[in-house]
């Protein structure tokens, strides 16, 4: 019952969402610290990555469907790409975060506040 209302409400999209992208920028980046592996093998794997990616994101859009928009799903998506690639940036990349990134990630955050002003 407690797992039915989970995933009736608007919040579960977002969590599902936020899985994704974890899984999402491990099956795009992630290989960068494997360079001497071979390009077929890192392709392959991150392949098995993003078939789990897409088990978590397809079920996000369609609960999603039910409480937001197309395009705030999308924008909510994107919100927490830039977010979930700033730390795996700095913490598994060791590629540090600077401030014109700041910046220029605080614009696209500042553009996803208009996607969510209400119309009527």
């Amino acid at each position: 019952m407690v797992l039915l209302q989970f995933f009736a409400s608007p919040l579960a999209p977002i969590i599902l969402l936020v899985c994704s992208n974890l899984f999402m920028t491990f099956a795009w980046y992630g290989h960068l610290n494997f360079k001497s592996q071979s390009l077929p093998l890192v392709i392959g794997v991150s392949w098995a990555i993003a078939l789990f990616e897409y088990c978590l994101a397809v079920p996000a859009n369609r609960l999603g469907s039910d409480h937001y928009s197309v395009a705030q799903l999308k924008t909510i998506q994107e919100v927490i790409t830039l977010i979930v690639f700033m730390g795996f940036s700095t913490f598994y990349l060791k590629q540090a975060i600077g401030w014109n990134h700041l910046i220029g990630f605080g614009l696209i955050a500042a553009g996803a506040f208009f996607i969510f002003l209400d119309q009527t």
